[in-house]
């Protein structure tokens, strides 16, 4: 059997009107090349221990074309594959002026696509659109973007393929055990993740974007400064970080970055001031960078924002970015917090914050988030803060609620964009967020100006227990709204800014959601894969549920 010099990829990464970024892992050194529309573009691999990788930049493409492309390695063409039973891979260059349609989704498990892996993880919703896309049937349309808003990967829980590969080269009783220790179970972690060849087929075609979440890294990452003191005191956090955060880089970031951006990248830098004739090993220049951005925050961004047509997607770091100082506590360092503040603006048809944790939980577990934050940071004593910081880690109390500093800094912000004090006001004030394994749409209580909506689509394939789900619900809705508000009272965290409430949801199904800008507003909706006569391998695609947020009529609103 030959083994191809193709291991991962191709994945078409950054989209603009006139160019492409093409992302690919290879065996060995060599030339990558891609070839589109009669023209040739090649790229020159460079290594981070003992992996290979390129990127190639394709330029000179005319805004709203789709062009088919092929992928060849020192000459030879690698994809498609001779055997390959999916349409051509194309790129699709955006369209000046066009309004905005992205996938999105989060939490991702990378099980076998057979009867035990559906039983015990459900379709995986992914695959199961890639196998509609390519069907061509008109069920789905094309999206202009495919945003994974954070676990795409698990690395501390891991499954069965992954725990052999770990078994073979090393002792699993030893510490992290199951879990990863470097980049080399990074590498084949994301080759489980993005190997399948439908998926691998969509990740070809459609422009995909990323952010990380803790399962990326650790459960809880970044929770809080105990969290991460106790994570530093083992033998083996500082490997994993450093694992973690170079891995993202090479695997998601660096394909998030539009070519200035990238020109501007200082690990991109180094390859692009490469002029050796061997291969650039990256090794230690990527693991410096990773253990740098983990010890000292402020000095790389991970957020990044893209405008298509008259919408705006701001895509927003709530792991990395976050200031651990009981002091200055908050989700959004105030670096990160003054970015995001500028890209805030009116003028747009629609503003959409990307971020892998929900803004506006339901209000039950937003009041117990902010209860728990205060009792942890010393409200009620000592003791209690002990208890507290337990109850955050074992409940996931973390998100944006259990920062009330940065809850209510951004309020403000979306506040002032939806009232028509920053231009005028968009359609909607949108977020999009994932993380908590099942989905819902909520809306901000407003009779003027911008809507404020939360939207969220979790997991892509990763269900929660039956049990937890009860729990969810419970600590999220009905009676437990008036009693977390009560406590969260208690310990003196004035009530929100603003009061929302659910318009559909939730559900726990497995989904990938889509938004679209349409003539009659935001449409949102979210499609499941479902197995029909017994066959896992090719589900069909259902859609779970669907809404559309009609714009206010009021002049100042966004057109």
């Amino acid at each position: 059997m030959t083994t191809t010099p193709l291991v991962l990829g191709p994945m078409l990464r950054y989209v603009d009107t006139v160019s492409a970024s093409i992302w690919v892992e290879t065996r060995g050194t060599a030339s990558v090349g891609v070839d589109a529309g009669n023209r040739s573009w090649t790229a020159r691999t460079f290594a981070v221990h003992g992996h290979h990788y390129a990127l190639v930049h394709v330029d000179g493409l005319g805004p709203g074309t789709v062009t088919p492309y092929t992928v060849s390695i020192d000459g030879a063409q690698v994809w498609p594959p001779a055997d390959s039973v999916y349409p051509a891979s194309v790129i699709t260059t955006l369209t000046p002026g066009a309004p905005l349609r992205l996938s999105f989704g989060s939490c991702r498990t990378s099980v076998p696509h057979d009867k035990k892996g559906t039983r015990t993880h459900g379709v995986d919703a992914l695959r199961a659109y890639a196998l509609q896309m390519a069907e061509g049937d008109g069920i789905l349309s094309w999206p202009d973007l495919m945003l994974f808003l954070g676990d795409q990967v698990y690395a501390d829980l891991t499954s069965e393929a992954m725990q052999e590969f770990i078994r073979d080269r090393r002792d699993i009783r030893e510490p992290p055990g199951e879990e990863l220790a470097d980049f080399e179970e990074y590498a084949h972690l994301y080759n489980l993740a993005w190997s399948d060849t439908a998926n691998r087929w969509l990740l070809a075609t459609v422009p995909v974007a990323m952010i990380f979440d803790d399962h990326d890294v650790r459960d809880d990452w970044n929770a809080s400064l105990s969290w991460k003191r106790r994570m530093e005191a083992t033998s083996w956090w500082h490997g994993r970080i450093v694992a973690g955060l170079a891995s993202y880089w090479v695997y998601q970031h660096l394909g998030n970055l539009s070519p200035g951006e990238r020109a501007h990248d200082e690990v991109w830098q180094a390859i692009q001031t490469h002029d050796g004739a061997e291969e650039l090993d990256l090794s230690s220049v990527l693991d410096g960078f990773a253990e740098r951005c983990d010890r000292e925050p402020t000095t790389y961004r991970w957020s990044y924002c893209r405008d298509f047509g008259e919408d705006r997607l701001i895509v927003l770091d709530s792991r990395a970015a976050r200031e651990l100082d009981p002091r200055r506590r908050a989700l959004v360092d105030e670096q990160e917090t003054a970015w995001f503040d500028e890209r805030m603006q009116g003028g747009f048809r629609h503003l959409v914050v990307a971020t892998s944790l929900p803004f506006l939980l339901p209000p039950g577990l937003h009041h117990l988030e902010a209860w728990n934050e205060a009792i942890s940071e010393g409200a009620w004593g000592r003791l209690a803060a002990r208890v507290g910081e337990r109850l955050r880690q074992a409940l996931d109390l973390e998100h944006w609620a259990a920062f009330q500093r940065s809850f209510r800094r951004v309020a403000d912000i979306i506040t002032d964009v939806a009232d028509g004090k920053r231009g005028a006001a968009p359609q909607t004030v949108t977020f999009l967020s994932g993380d908590v394994h099942y989905s819902y749409v909520s809306e901000v209580d407003r009779t003027s100006g911008s809507r404020i909506i939360q939207a969220v689509c979790s997991p892509i394939r990763n269900p929660l227990p039956i049990l937890l789900r009860s729990v969810s619900a419970v600590l999220s809705y009905g009676m437990s709204t008036r009693l977390s508000a009560l406590l969260s009272r208690s310990v003196g965290v004035p009530p929100p800014p603003f009061h929302w409430s659910g318009i559909i949801g939730p559900w726990f199904d497995n989904c990938l959601a889509t938004v679209a800008d349409t003539p009659d507003g935001l449409r949102l909706s979210w499609a499941s894969g479902v197995v029909d006569g017994g066959d896992p391998a090719h589900p069909t695609v259902t859609e779970r549920a669907a809404i559309t947020v009609a714009p206010r009529r009021d002049a100042t609103l966004g057109r």
